[in-house]
């Protein structure tokens, strides 16, 4: 079975790759484990926009305190944009992940607003990334901020980016946009080189015993597959950029379904916090095992093949889905 695939440029020998969470890839051990046991390529941790922001500012204040004490150090310390400023870890970490391993990696930028801060994707193409996932992961909670200006963020800021870099870069994005089509439209337009679908945003819940807002669930579910695996079928052939699903993909057979819609690859986190890093192995032999079955001989060949374009009735991905689902559901009157 021939499980090759491309995504942002890269030849990948099968198209599950372990996502952006620290405890897969914060250690560069990890990473070479994660490469052993199979992964095709590896989207690091994230840098945010929050620390290299911290950063700039304490540097800032640390250069101009005391400036003002004396006439000589007013012209002494140089200003703080002529300095490099940032986690020097993370790109040693890239720098060694690079040194340690034989497949592609995939730096991880977190930032929502434009500013100085996108100035680090070049560092990171520097330090030997392959390509740059622009994760903008935003909770607007300004109820002065319109929808259309949210949109413009987000365009803003993967046009900087992509403006500090040769190498590709994929934008990570949630669901919650009035038109999901149009946005991903104007994303390809604006030179996204992939779309990574979707974000999952950790819902918080209330301790009624405690009184306190704790941390809701955060390992995915299979459940969660389904929104990502929707919109990779609406969106497949229809705009200029590769797809990749994140969020649900538990097995082998997830991988397969969500190919099938039309993603390049599948980004995988949870099921190897359960499971363990070699839960790779197992994946890939199931979609080996499925594919011979079925008679596939390659992923291309069946990439896309259950996508909106290519699909006999287009409506099973709109509305109409809906209404069959509600009218068709027999209950269990066991439980009533």
């Amino acid at each position: 079975m021939d499980l090759t695939t491309t995504y942002l440029g890269l030849n990948l020998r099968t198209p599950i790759v372990p996502s952006a969470a620290a405890p897969l890839s914060e250690d560069i051990d990890n990473v070479k484990r994660l490469e052993d046991a199979g992964a095709a390529a590896i989207v690091l941790h994230s840098l945010f926009e929050e620390q290299l922001l911290r950063e700039k500012f304490e540097l800032h204040h640390h250069l101009e305190y005391g400036t003002n004490s004396f006439a000589e150090a007013l012209s002494y310390f140089p200003e703080p944009d002529e300095f490099h400023v940032g986690p020097e870890l993370y790109l040693n970490h890239i720098r060694q992940a690079k040194e340690s391993t034989h497949i592609p990696i995939i730096a991880s930028l977190n930032g929502f607003s434009s500013g100085g801060w996108v100035e680090y994707a070049q560092l990171m193409q520097q330090a030997g990334a392959d390509a740059i996932e622009l994760n903008i992961y935003y909770v607007p909670t300004d109820f002065n901020l319109t929808g259309e200006q949210i949109e413009q963020n987000y365009l803003n800021t993967l046009r900087e980016v992509k403006a500090e870099v040769t190498i590709p870069v994929a934008l990570k994005v949630s669901p919650y946009f009035s038109n999901m089509a149009n946005m991903a439209k104007q994303f390809a337009d604006a030179g996204a080189d992939g779309l990574v679908l979707f974000n999952r945003f950790l819902q918080p819940d209330i301790n009624p015993e405690e009184l306190i807002v704790e941390p809701g669930s955060v390992l995915s579910n299979p459940n969660d597959l389904r929104l990502p695996m929707r919109w990779i079928a609406i969106l497949y052939g229809r705009i200029n950029t590769d797809l990749a699903c994140t969020s649900g993909v538990q097995r082998g057979h997830d991988a397969i379904k969500v190919l099938m819609a039309g993603a390049k690859i599948t980004q995988v986190c949870s099921t190897l916090l359960r499971h363990g890093f070699n839960y790779i192995k197992v994946m890939e032999d199931e979609m080996k095992h499925w594919m011979e079955e079925h008679e596939y001989e390659s992923i291309k060949q069946m990439q896309g093949s259950m996508s909106q374009l290519h699909c006999e009735d287009e409506s099973a991905y709109e509305r109409a889905q809906y209404m069959k689902s509600i009218t068709s559901y027999q209950p269990d009157h066991s439980l009533v």
